[in-house]
């Protein structure tokens, strides 16, 4: 704890610093840390030669996000004593309060003209208390090292990325808080279900004026491993979409992605989120006294062997109105599973940016999410060195999200933001501490991202 707190001292005050140091740096085929990176999503091919016109080949980035939490929670389980006598289904008891800060920290470096490398570490996070790296990968978006012109011209549309990364699986992921960037999100919390992993593995994207396709292929998994070779298969991923910018006023885009892997020893698209939730404690039990679930209000299906999902994306602005919207669906099991679940998510967000270069936004997300909990229905049971493998599906529940918030850019790499949020827990069976589950409440949250 005490090295945790040094690190977000030391933080906060070096990032404003750090940020007012190299305000208007950026790298080419980058999306920005800050304001300017706001509704990019894949970044735009950029032709600058950096051997003869970049000068800055180095680049230190950072995020430091800061919440003031004041939720309520509340549930209607049934009582269910431990060994001990205590009642797990009992809400811990929550206030009002500052909740500790997150941080990253991103080295992106130019290594030849069009390829680049990134780094990106949480200094801080929910999940952690120490410093750890999310992942790094080069990106490629020229050869400068082969002098051909069909190579020269393949390279005008293809960009190549390897490493350990972020998957490019919906649209979701470029509007979600990533730990301590949380600038790119105009709400406080992510979707429900939150789809975003980092695995290990290769990915092309072919563009072709607005047009664009993608496809990759990773290890399936967020850690790689040669251990248990008979359950590791390789995951595949599928983009299709365009994005066009038809006036100076209205643009439009419409993305459709596909994940799939057969097999996994412990696959994580709707777990990977390594950070945490931002709505810390809600809905956990006394025994919870430090907050030890750091994915609270959030759902993972629980497809840790095999998945296959698609999610489809609009996007429209038009002035400073936008809307954008998930439809999604995920189908899968986990090890202890003989048949799979289906679950669906749908989420629109309505945001109005104003004032001189959108500083200041007002915006409102409803977000829904359904499906069935691992089974037998009146579940969760984990009895399976008795009963043998789950051959049922458990209670089809579902979950409700409504959240109104605004926010204002102080300058481009200092957000303030507000939110209400409530959410419902719906159906979940009677022994389930969700069982008429709510949260809602106020979450104030300052971000300086560069």
């Amino acid at each position: 704890m005490k090295q945790r707190l040094l690190t977000l001292s030391l933080g906060a005050l070096l990032l404003p610093a750090l940020a007012l140091a190299q305000p208007n740096t950026t790298f080419p085929n980058f999306r920005p840390y800050d304001q300017r990176g706001v509704n990019v999503f894949e970044a735009a091919k950029d032709d600058t030669d950096v051997s003869r016109d970049y000068k800055d080949r180095l680049r230190f980035g950072a995020a430091f996000t800061q919440q003031f939490q004041a939720l309520d929670h509340r549930n209607t389980a049934l009582e269910v004593k431990n060994a001990a006598g205590v009642n797990t289904n009992q809400l811990l008891e929550i206030g009002s309060g500052f909740n500790l800060a997150t941080a990253n920290v991103s080295v992106d470096a130019i290594l030849a003209d069009g390829i680049r490398v990134n780094l990106t570490s949480y200094l801080s996070s929910r999940h952690h208390s120490e410093t750890w790296v999310k992942g790094g990968f080069v990106q490629v978006d020229r050869l400068p090292m082969i002098k051909n012109a069909i190579v020269d011209g393949v390279m005008d549309h293809l960009t190549l990325r390897v490493g350990h990364f972020g998957i490019n699986y919906g649209d979701a992921q470029f509007r979600r808080t990533d730990n301590g960037n949380a600038l790119y999100n105009p709400f406080v919390g992510n979707y429900i279900m939150d789809a975003f992993t980092t695995e290990i593995g290769g990915e092309a994207l072919v563009r072709f004026g607005s047009a664009f396709v993608m496809g990759a292929l990773t290890g399936g998994e967020i850690q790689g491993g040669v251990n248990k070779p008979q359950q590791r298969n390789w995951a595949k991923l599928a983009k299709v979409g365009f994005d066009r910018q038809f006036t100076p006023l209205v643009r439009a885009r419409l993305s459709g992605s596909l994940y799939t892997t057969p097999g996994s020893a412990s696959n994580t698209l709707y777990g990977g989120d390594r950070a945490g939730s931002r709505y810390y404690s809600v809905l956990e039990n006394t025994l919870s006294s430090t907050g030890g679930n750091f994915t609270s209000g959030q759902i993972n299906p629980g497809f840790r062997e095999k998945v296959t999902a698609f999610q489809i994306n609009p996007f429209v602005k038009v002035g400073g109105f936008e809307v954008f919207g998930v439809i999604e669906q995920g189908k899968g099991r986990s090890a202890i599973e003989t048949l799979e679940r289906t679950w669906n998510q749908y989420a629109v967000d309505a945001v109005y940016r104003f004032m001189p270069r959108e500083q200041v936004f007002v915006g409102v997300r409803y977000n829904t999410v359904n499906g069935p909990l691992t089974g037998p229905v009146n579940g969760p049971t984990t009895d399976v060195a008795i009963r043998g493998k789950i051959t049922t599906a458990g209670q089809e529940i579902s979950i409700d999200r409504f959240e109104v918030g605004a926010g204002w850019f102080a300058t481009r790499s200092l957000l303030l933001k507000g939110a209400y949020v409530r959410t419902d827990y719906r159906d979940f069976p009677t022994n389930d501490i969700r069982n008429g589950g709510r949260f809602n409440g106020f979450m104030v949250e300052g971000v300086i991202a560069f």
